[in-house]
């Protein structure tokens, strides 16, 4: 019987994830474009000799439109439908990645990168809610870890592109608007529909927060510890001595640890309670961030030990937001969806800065000894929450 709803269940979140699929080879795209755009940033900053303090309002920056398109977007969806935000959204992005090339100025790229990232925290909005509104609390798990795949894979081939062109010139902006702009084809033109959406009032952090304490506090170190290692992640390769191949092969091993271990750690979390494999999940990263930190950067031990780590951290978001999704009232995805993105953007806001201040202070092992401080608060947090209130039963 097990087995059976096992199986039940398999079949149950591969038909929602086919159902998807328009939206899923969009945010393909999207992750290509976006994924190549934020670490050509940060090595263009670098090779424009930008000191560390700017560099990292430069990427908090990129990070920090997260919190304008949290508050604003769900009333554009509510006026106008998902589609045609998603559309306007990559749109204003592609634009965004143009400029990027046209002028290499701190105050111009800052402007820039929060105006990007308005666009994709709308874009993770109306992605997630959307994928949410597919989902039951038996599926989620696995449904949320197809769109991190697609997510991270689209980031890890995005890095590879590093190579195309010198970082110097125009070429990968240019490319990355491209990749952006083709994100709105699959979107527009799939048979698909869009989830039913009427605006209902936002709740309150506070109310989810009663309710899922853990999710929050795991998607902000999820923020945190993704925004930072992916905003800083080339700065850090350059400044131990990688080659501009070497930093692509090193944050490609980064992302593509999510794309493995992804789906095993969604899987894991739809079978036993969920602010369980949130704890396993956070203790095991802070292990691995430990090892990065003390590995000889250069070495083929500190390419298992990053791809390890991108196999945990990156995971961690899809379980926070999964455990949030299982406790809160139905139809409020939309809203829940929202106050996430923002208390991540919140997060990823504190993240670059953090990292910049850790490598400018510590030196380049900081950047992951920050990491692994990240990790161990949540996990502690987790394990605190466990004893206070007892969760619910898997089936329940």
């Amino acid at each position: 019987m097990g087995t059976r709803q096992g199986l039940g269940r398999s079949n149950e979140a591969a038909s929602a994830a086919l159902g998807a699929w328009g939206l899923l080879l969009a945010v393909l795209f999207l992750m290509l474009g976006s994924g190549l755009l934020g670490t050509v940033i940060g090595l263009r900053a670098e090779l424009a000799e930008f000191n560390d303090g700017v560099i990292g309002l430069v990427l908090a920056g990129y990070y920090g439109g997260f919190l304008i398109g949290a508050l604003s977007v769900p009333r554009f969806v509510a006026n106008v439908g998902h589609i045609r935000v998603y559309a306007a959204l990559a749109s204003l992005a592609s634009i965004a990645a143009l400029v990027h090339a046209v002028l290499v100025d701190p105050t111009l790229w800052f402007v820039m990168s929060v105006m990007t990232v308005f666009a994709l925290s709308g874009l993770y909005i109306v992605a997630e809610s959307w994928l949410n509104d597919r989902s039951t609390n038996a599926t989620r798990g696995r449904l949320l870890s197809v769109y991190m795949i697609v997510v991270m894979g689209g980031i890890a081939l995005s890095q590879l592109l590093l190579t195309v062109a010198d970082p110097e010139g125009a070429r990968l902006f240019i490319l990355a608007s491209i990749l952006v702009s083709l994100a709105v084809v699959p979107v527009t033109l799939s048979a698909g529909s869009a989830p039913d959406f009427r605006w209902t009032p936002r709740l309150p952090v506070r109310d989810i927060w009663n309710a899922a304490p853990v999710g929050l506090i795991g998607g902000f170190g999820a923020g945190m510890t993704n925004g930072g290692i992916m905003a800083i992640g080339a700065v850090y390769g350059s400044r131990v001595g990688m080659s501009v191949d070497r930093i692509a092969i090193f944050m490609g091993l980064l992302i593509l640890g999510s794309v493995i271990l992804q789906w095993p750690i969604g899987a894991l979390s739809d079978r036993i309670r969920r602010r369980i494999a949130i704890l396993l999940v956070s203790l095991v990263a802070a292990g691995v961030a430990a090892v990065n930190a003390v590995v000889d950067p250069l070495s083929l031990g500190a390419l298992i030990a990053v791809f390890a780590f991108g196999g945990l951290t990156f995971p961690l978001y899809s379980l926070a937001l999964s455990h949030i999704n299982d406790v809160v009232p139905a139809g409020a995805t939309i809203s829940v969806s929202a106050v996430y993105v923002f208390v991540a953007g919140i997060g990823a806001i504190i993240g670059p800065l953090a990292a910049t201040l850790a490598l400018s202070s510590v030196g380049p092992a900081g950047v992951f000894w920050l990491m692994c401080a990240v990790h161990l608060a949540v996990a502690l947090f987790a394990a605190g929450r466990i004893q206070v209130r007892k969760g619910l039963p898997v089936r329940a």
